[in-house]
Protein backbone atom coordinates (compact mmCIF):
# COMPACT_ATOMS: atom_id res chain seq x y z
CA UNK A 1 0.00 0.00 0.00
CA UNK A 2 1.11 3.50 -1.04
CA UNK A 3 1.27 6.06 2.15
CA UNK A 4 -0.53 9.13 1.43
CA UNK A 5 1.10 12.58 1.90
CA UNK A 6 0.01 14.27 4.34
CA UNK A 7 0.15 18.02 1.99
CA UNK A 8 0.16 21.51 3.93
CA UNK A 9 -2.46 23.44 5.15
CA UNK A 10 -3.38 27.29 3.56
CA UNK A 11 -4.87 29.02 5.11
CA UNK A 12 -6.48 30.59 1.97
CA UNK A 13 -7.72 27.58 0.66
CA UNK A 14 -11.32 27.54 2.31
CA UNK A 15 -13.39 24.74 1.21
CA UNK A 16 -16.56 25.05 -1.27
CA UNK A 17 -20.08 24.36 0.25
CA UNK A 18 -20.14 21.93 -2.53
CA UNK A 19 -19.54 17.91 -1.88
CA UNK A 20 -16.13 16.81 -1.67
CA UNK A 21 -14.41 13.77 -1.04
CA UNK A 22 -11.67 12.21 1.10
CA UNK A 23 -10.92 8.60 1.00
CA UNK A 24 -8.86 6.49 3.92
CA UNK A 25 -6.62 4.14 1.40
CA UNK A 26 -6.56 0.60 3.16
CA UNK A 27 -5.98 -1.49 0.56
CA UNK A 28 -9.52 -3.69 -0.08
CA UNK A 29 -10.82 -2.24 2.89
CA UNK A 30 -10.55 1.49 1.32
CA UNK A 31 -13.32 3.65 1.43
CA UNK A 32 -14.55 7.30 1.06
CA UNK A 33 -16.03 10.20 3.19
CA UNK A 34 -18.34 12.00 1.57
CA UNK A 35 -18.79 16.16 3.01
CA UNK A 36 -21.03 18.23 1.90
CA UNK A 37 -24.59 19.68 2.30
CA UNK A 38 -27.90 18.03 1.23
CA UNK A 39 -26.42 14.80 1.23
CA UNK A 40 -29.10 12.90 2.97
CA UNK A 41 -31.57 13.88 0.66
CA UNK A 42 -29.94 12.60 -2.46
CA UNK A 43 -30.20 8.76 -3.22
CA UNK A 44 -27.05 9.29 -5.00
CA UNK A 45 -25.10 9.92 -2.28
CA UNK A 46 -25.86 5.87 -1.39
CA UNK A 47 -26.10 4.51 -4.80
CA UNK A 48 -22.67 2.41 -4.42
CA UNK A 49 -23.77 1.12 -0.95
CA UNK A 50 -24.13 -2.84 -0.63
CA UNK A 51 -27.23 -4.38 -2.00
CA UNK A 52 -29.54 -6.66 0.31
CA UNK A 53 -32.71 -7.40 0.81
CA UNK A 54 -32.57 -5.85 4.34
CA UNK A 55 -31.10 -2.75 5.98
CA UNK A 56 -31.26 -1.53 9.44
CA UNK A 57 -31.03 2.44 10.57
CA UNK A 58 -29.65 2.68 14.14
CA UNK A 59 -30.28 6.07 15.33
CA UNK A 60 -31.36 7.55 18.73
CA UNK A 61 -34.62 9.33 19.74
CA UNK A 62 -33.23 13.12 19.34
CA UNK A 63 -32.02 12.14 16.00
CA UNK A 64 -34.41 9.92 14.44
CA UNK A 65 -37.60 12.51 13.96
CA UNK A 66 -35.12 15.09 12.44
CA UNK A 67 -33.26 12.82 9.69
CA UNK A 68 -34.55 9.49 9.80
CA UNK A 69 -36.94 9.65 6.87
CA UNK A 70 -35.13 11.61 4.71
CA UNK A 71 -32.21 8.26 5.04
CA UNK A 72 -34.67 5.73 4.67
CA UNK A 73 -36.28 7.64 1.74
CA UNK A 74 -32.81 7.74 -0.03
CA UNK A 75 -31.83 4.39 0.83
CA UNK A 76 -35.03 2.52 0.00
CA UNK A 77 -34.14 2.22 -4.15
CA UNK A 78 -31.24 -0.40 -2.67
CA UNK A 79 -33.12 -2.71 -0.37
CA UNK A 80 -36.94 -4.63 -0.23
CA UNK A 81 -37.29 -3.41 3.50
CA UNK A 82 -36.02 -0.93 5.19
CA UNK A 83 -36.43 -0.63 9.39
CA UNK A 84 -35.51 1.80 11.44
CA UNK A 85 -34.26 1.24 15.62
CA UNK A 86 -34.31 4.60 17.87
CA UNK A 87 -31.98 3.89 20.62
CA UNK A 88 -32.23 5.73 23.65
CA UNK A 89 -30.08 9.29 23.59
CA UNK A 90 -27.09 10.16 25.56
CA UNK A 91 -23.35 8.25 26.39
CA UNK A 92 -24.89 6.74 29.43
CA UNK A 93 -26.34 3.97 26.96
CA UNK A 94 -23.19 3.34 25.62
CA UNK A 95 -23.25 -0.20 26.93
CA UNK A 96 -24.11 -4.25 26.57
CA UNK A 97 -27.69 -3.84 27.36
CA UNK A 98 -28.36 -1.33 24.69
CA UNK A 99 -26.27 -2.92 22.18
CA UNK A 100 -28.25 -5.67 22.63
CA UNK A 101 -31.36 -3.72 21.46
CA UNK A 102 -29.54 -3.91 18.03
CA UNK A 103 -29.01 -7.68 17.76
CA UNK A 104 -32.84 -8.31 19.14
CA UNK A 105 -34.03 -6.43 16.48
CA UNK A 106 -31.57 -7.84 13.88
CA UNK A 107 -32.33 -11.84 15.17
CA UNK A 108 -36.59 -10.38 14.98
CA UNK A 109 -36.29 -10.05 11.70
CA UNK A 110 -33.96 -13.05 11.03
CA UNK A 111 -31.65 -10.40 9.02
CA UNK A 112 -28.81 -12.33 7.19
CA UNK A 113 -25.24 -11.73 6.91
CA UNK A 114 -25.33 -9.31 3.83
CA UNK A 115 -27.81 -7.34 5.93
CA UNK A 116 -26.74 -3.68 5.45
CA UNK A 117 -26.49 -1.35 9.07
CA UNK A 118 -26.46 2.41 8.73
CA UNK A 119 -25.24 4.59 12.03
CA UNK A 120 -27.26 7.71 11.59
CA UNK A 121 -26.07 10.03 14.45
CA UNK A 122 -23.27 11.22 16.83
CA UNK A 123 -20.55 9.23 18.46
CA UNK A 124 -22.71 6.95 20.32
CA UNK A 125 -24.81 5.57 17.87
CA UNK A 126 -21.72 5.16 15.27
CA UNK A 127 -19.57 3.25 18.03
CA UNK A 128 -22.30 0.82 19.08
CA UNK A 129 -23.92 0.23 15.21
CA UNK A 130 -20.17 -0.18 13.72
CA UNK A 131 -19.46 -3.10 17.01
CA UNK A 132 -23.23 -4.86 15.97
CA UNK A 133 -21.98 -4.59 12.84
CA UNK A 134 -18.53 -6.24 13.62
CA UNK A 135 -20.04 -9.15 15.73
CA UNK A 136 -23.46 -10.02 14.14
CA UNK A 137 -22.93 -13.08 11.59
CA UNK A 138 -18.78 -12.24 12.37
CA UNK A 139 -19.62 -9.03 10.53
CA UNK A 140 -21.70 -7.15 7.86
CA UNK A 141 -21.45 -4.10 6.05
CA UNK A 142 -22.28 -0.67 7.78
CA UNK A 143 -22.43 2.96 6.89
CA UNK A 144 -21.36 5.70 9.15
CA UNK A 145 -24.27 8.64 8.76
CA UNK A 146 -22.31 10.94 11.65
CA UNK A 147 -24.91 13.81 12.57
CA UNK A 148 -22.58 16.01 14.79
CA UNK A 149 -19.69 17.93 14.59
CA UNK A 150 -17.55 15.55 16.63
CA UNK A 151 -18.42 12.47 14.59
CA UNK A 152 -18.04 13.85 11.23
CA UNK A 153 -14.24 14.88 12.07
CA UNK A 154 -13.40 11.86 14.27
CA UNK A 155 -15.47 9.05 15.67
CA UNK A 156 -16.98 7.92 12.11
CA UNK A 157 -13.98 7.76 10.45
CA UNK A 158 -10.97 5.12 10.95
CA UNK A 159 -13.06 2.17 12.07
CA UNK A 160 -12.93 2.14 15.99
CA UNK A 161 -16.06 0.70 17.09
CA UNK A 162 -16.89 0.30 21.43
CA UNK A 163 -19.02 0.33 24.20
CA UNK A 164 -17.81 1.47 27.75
CA UNK A 165 -17.58 -0.21 30.73
CA UNK A 166 -18.09 1.32 34.28
CA UNK A 167 -13.93 0.60 34.88
CA UNK A 168 -13.19 2.40 31.55
CA UNK A 169 -14.47 3.97 28.25
CA UNK A 170 -14.52 1.97 25.21
CA UNK A 171 -12.40 -0.95 26.47
CA UNK A 172 -14.59 -3.51 24.56
CA UNK A 173 -14.76 -2.95 20.91
CA UNK A 174 -13.21 -3.77 17.16
CA UNK A 175 -11.53 -2.70 14.60
CA UNK A 176 -14.05 -2.76 11.60
CA UNK A 177 -14.34 -0.34 8.83
CA UNK A 178 -17.52 1.10 7.03
CA UNK A 179 -18.13 0.93 3.47
CA UNK A 180 -18.84 4.80 3.52
CA UNK A 181 -19.11 7.32 5.46
CA UNK A 182 -21.45 10.22 5.05
CA UNK A 183 -21.06 13.53 6.59
CA UNK A 184 -24.14 16.32 5.05
CA UNK A 185 -23.05 19.52 6.98
CA UNK A 186 -26.68 20.13 6.86
CA UNK A 187 -27.19 18.27 9.82
CA UNK A 188 -25.10 20.57 11.76
CA UNK A 189 -27.90 23.19 11.61
CA UNK A 190 -29.57 21.47 13.95
CA UNK A 191 -26.76 20.65 16.92
CA UNK A 192 -27.16 22.16 19.98
CA UNK A 193 -24.27 25.03 20.88
CA UNK A 194 -22.58 22.17 23.28
CA UNK A 195 -22.60 19.78 20.88
CA UNK A 196 -20.95 21.99 18.25
CA UNK A 197 -18.29 22.89 20.75
CA UNK A 198 -17.89 19.24 21.78
CA UNK A 199 -16.81 18.80 17.89
CA UNK A 200 -14.53 21.80 18.24
CA UNK A 201 -12.61 20.11 20.66
CA UNK A 202 -11.64 17.26 18.23
CA UNK A 203 -10.94 19.92 15.22
CA UNK A 204 -8.53 21.71 17.89
CA UNK A 205 -6.68 18.47 18.55
CA UNK A 206 -5.17 18.29 15.03
CA UNK A 207 -3.24 20.79 15.29
CA UNK A 208 -0.85 20.21 17.67
CA UNK A 209 -0.48 16.42 16.84
CA UNK A 210 -0.13 17.34 13.03
CA UNK A 211 -0.49 20.56 11.24
CA UNK A 212 0.14 23.64 13.43
CA UNK A 213 -0.74 25.82 10.15
CA UNK A 214 -4.29 24.25 10.38
CA UNK A 215 -4.14 25.20 14.36
CA UNK A 216 -3.32 29.28 13.19
CA UNK A 217 -6.38 29.03 11.19
CA UNK A 218 -8.73 27.59 13.46
CA UNK A 219 -7.27 30.18 15.70
CA UNK A 220 -8.17 32.80 13.52
CA UNK A 221 -11.49 31.21 12.91
CA UNK A 222 -12.99 30.03 15.97
CA UNK A 223 -16.12 32.90 16.40
CA UNK A 224 -17.21 31.78 12.84
CA UNK A 225 -17.33 28.27 13.45
CA UNK A 226 -18.87 28.85 16.39
CA UNK A 227 -21.28 30.69 14.70
CA UNK A 228 -21.91 28.06 11.76
CA UNK A 229 -20.25 29.59 8.63
CA UNK A 230 -20.85 26.90 6.01
CA UNK A 231 -17.49 27.74 4.28
CA UNK A 232 -15.76 27.16 7.72
CA UNK A 233 -17.02 24.08 8.88
CA UNK A 234 -16.54 22.71 5.66
CA UNK A 235 -13.25 23.45 5.50
CA UNK A 236 -12.68 22.06 9.38
CA UNK A 237 -14.39 19.05 8.44
CA UNK A 238 -12.47 18.37 5.28
CA UNK A 239 -8.99 19.03 7.06
CA UNK A 240 -9.94 17.22 10.18
CA UNK A 241 -10.47 14.42 7.98
CA UNK A 242 -7.30 14.49 5.63
CA UNK A 243 -5.06 14.34 8.82
CA UNK A 244 -7.23 11.40 10.46
CA UNK A 245 -7.15 9.91 6.80
CA UNK A 246 -3.14 10.20 6.78
CA UNK A 247 -2.95 8.19 10.51
CA UNK A 248 -5.32 5.31 9.70
CA UNK A 249 -3.90 4.93 6.87
CA UNK A 250 -0.70 4.13 8.20
CA UNK A 251 -1.34 2.56 11.14
CA UNK A 252 -4.84 0.98 10.78
CA UNK A 253 -4.90 -0.91 14.17
CA UNK A 254 -2.99 1.90 16.37
CA UNK A 255 0.57 -0.18 16.70
CA UNK A 256 2.32 3.46 16.60
CA UNK A 257 1.03 6.41 14.85
CA UNK A 258 -2.53 6.26 15.64
CA UNK A 259 -2.15 6.76 19.28
CA UNK A 260 -1.23 10.74 18.29
CA UNK A 261 -5.17 10.75 17.57
CA UNK A 262 -5.82 10.89 21.48
CA UNK A 263 -4.22 13.70 22.34
CA UNK A 264 -6.03 15.11 25.83
CA UNK A 265 -8.09 11.42 25.81
CA UNK A 266 -6.06 10.10 29.17
CA UNK A 267 -7.15 12.74 31.04
CA UNK A 268 -10.01 13.02 28.86
CA UNK A 269 -11.79 9.90 29.21
CA UNK A 270 -10.85 9.73 33.45
CA UNK A 271 -12.96 12.67 33.34
CA UNK A 272 -16.05 10.95 31.77
CA UNK A 273 -15.22 7.77 33.86
CA UNK A 274 -15.00 9.70 37.33
CA UNK A 275 -17.55 11.96 36.79
CA UNK A 276 -20.07 9.22 35.15
CA UNK A 277 -20.74 8.94 31.49
CA UNK A 278 -22.94 11.96 30.40
CA UNK A 279 -22.39 14.05 32.67
CA UNK A 280 -19.48 15.78 30.60
CA UNK A 281 -20.08 15.63 26.52
CA UNK A 282 -16.76 13.36 25.36
CA UNK A 283 -15.73 16.77 23.85
CA UNK A 284 -15.55 18.62 27.12
CA UNK A 285 -13.63 16.39 28.59
CA UNK A 286 -10.80 16.30 25.77
CA UNK A 287 -10.62 19.53 25.34
CA UNK A 288 -9.30 20.31 29.22
CA UNK A 289 -7.74 16.68 28.90
CA UNK A 290 -5.56 19.02 25.83
CA UNK A 291 -5.02 21.70 28.38
CA UNK A 292 -3.89 19.41 30.78
CA UNK A 293 -1.61 17.50 28.41
CA UNK A 294 -0.47 20.46 27.33
CA UNK A 295 0.39 21.18 30.83
CA UNK A 296 2.36 18.04 31.44
CA UNK A 297 4.34 18.97 28.38
CA UNK A 298 5.48 22.14 29.39
CA UNK A 299 6.51 20.47 32.61
CA UNK A 300 8.27 17.50 30.53
CA UNK A 301 10.16 20.44 28.63
CA UNK A 302 8.37 19.69 25.13
CA UNK A 303 6.45 23.04 24.77
CA UNK A 304 7.00 26.55 26.73
CA UNK A 305 4.81 28.00 29.24
CA UNK A 306 3.63 30.52 25.95
CA UNK A 307 1.80 27.63 24.41
CA UNK A 308 0.10 26.01 26.85
CA UNK A 309 -1.27 29.33 27.12
CA UNK A 310 -2.23 30.09 23.80
CA UNK A 311 -3.73 26.50 23.68
CA UNK A 312 -5.47 27.07 27.03
CA UNK A 313 -7.54 30.27 25.37
CA UNK A 314 -8.20 28.54 22.04
CA UNK A 315 -10.32 25.52 24.45
CA UNK A 316 -11.70 28.49 26.09
CA UNK A 317 -12.66 30.48 23.04
CA UNK A 318 -14.48 27.36 21.45
CA UNK A 319 -16.85 26.94 24.75
CA UNK A 320 -15.32 24.19 26.50
CA UNK A 321 -14.02 23.93 29.79
CA UNK A 322 -10.40 24.83 30.80
CA UNK A 323 -10.53 23.10 34.79
CA UNK A 324 -11.28 19.88 35.36
CA UNK A 325 -13.74 18.58 38.13
CA UNK A 326 -11.87 17.39 41.57
CA UNK A 327 -12.38 13.80 41.26
CA UNK A 328 -9.16 13.69 43.79
CA UNK A 329 -5.44 12.80 42.27
CA UNK A 330 -5.81 9.29 43.17
CA UNK A 331 -9.31 8.78 41.73
CA UNK A 332 -7.79 10.06 38.33
CA UNK A 333 -4.46 7.79 38.77
CA UNK A 334 -6.48 4.91 39.14
CA UNK A 335 -8.93 5.68 36.24
CA UNK A 336 -5.77 6.55 33.59
CA UNK A 337 -4.26 3.20 34.48
CA UNK A 338 -7.19 1.50 33.19
CA UNK A 339 -6.97 3.49 30.01
CA UNK A 340 -6.35 1.33 26.75
CA UNK A 341 -2.78 2.91 25.79
CA UNK A 342 -1.11 1.90 29.57
CA UNK A 343 1.10 -0.69 29.41
CA UNK A 344 1.48 -3.11 32.45
CA UNK A 345 -0.16 -0.51 34.46
CA UNK A 346 2.22 2.66 33.45
CA UNK A 347 0.07 5.34 32.16
CA UNK A 348 1.13 6.84 28.62
CA UNK A 349 0.62 10.36 27.23
CA UNK A 350 0.19 11.97 24.02
CA UNK A 351 2.22 14.89 24.59
CA UNK A 352 3.15 17.54 22.04
CA UNK A 353 6.78 17.89 21.03
CA UNK A 354 8.94 14.78 19.99
CA UNK A 355 11.09 15.42 22.29
CA UNK A 356 12.40 18.04 24.99
CA UNK A 357 13.05 21.46 23.52
CA UNK A 358 16.65 21.55 25.34
CA UNK A 359 17.25 18.06 23.44
CA UNK A 360 16.46 19.65 20.00
CA UNK A 361 12.70 18.47 20.19
CA UNK A 362 10.18 20.40 17.37
CA UNK A 363 7.53 21.44 19.92
CA UNK A 364 3.61 21.65 18.91
CA UNK A 365 3.35 19.64 15.29
CA UNK A 366 5.40 16.98 16.23
CA UNK A 367 4.04 14.63 19.04
CA UNK A 368 4.80 12.05 21.03
CA UNK A 369 3.79 9.34 23.59
CA UNK A 370 5.46 8.33 26.70
CA UNK A 371 4.64 7.96 30.48
CA UNK A 372 5.95 10.69 32.91
CA UNK A 373 6.99 10.78 36.63
CA UNK A 374 3.75 10.39 38.84
CA UNK A 375 4.95 13.68 40.81
CA UNK A 376 4.89 15.20 37.83
CA UNK A 377 1.12 14.05 37.17
CA UNK A 378 -0.21 15.36 40.36
CA UNK A 379 1.17 18.19 39.75
CA UNK A 380 -0.65 19.00 36.80
CA UNK A 381 -3.46 17.20 38.27
CA UNK A 382 -2.78 20.06 41.15
CA UNK A 383 -2.61 23.42 38.66
CA UNK A 384 -5.24 21.94 36.29
CA UNK A 385 -8.31 20.76 38.98
CA UNK A 386 -10.79 22.71 40.47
Amino acid sequence: MTLPVLHPFHASRVSPVSTQNVSIDLGDRSYDIAIGPGLLRNPATFAACPKAAQALVVTNTTVSPLYADRVVAAISPLYKQVQVLALPDGEQYKDGATLNLIYDRLLGNTADRKTVLYALGGGVVGDMTGFAAACYMRGVPFVQVPTTLLAQVDSSVGGKTAINHPLGKNMIGAFYQPQLVVADLDTLNTLPERELSAGLAEIIKYGPIADMAFFDWIEANIAGLRARDPALLATAVRRSCEIKAWVVAQDEKEGGLRAILNFGHTFGHAIEAGLGYGEWLHGEGVGCGMVMAAHLSQRLGHVDEAFVARLTRLVQAAGLPIVGPDLGADRYLQLMRGDKKSEGGDIKFVLIGDAPLAAGGKGPGAPCMKGAPESVVREVLAACVG
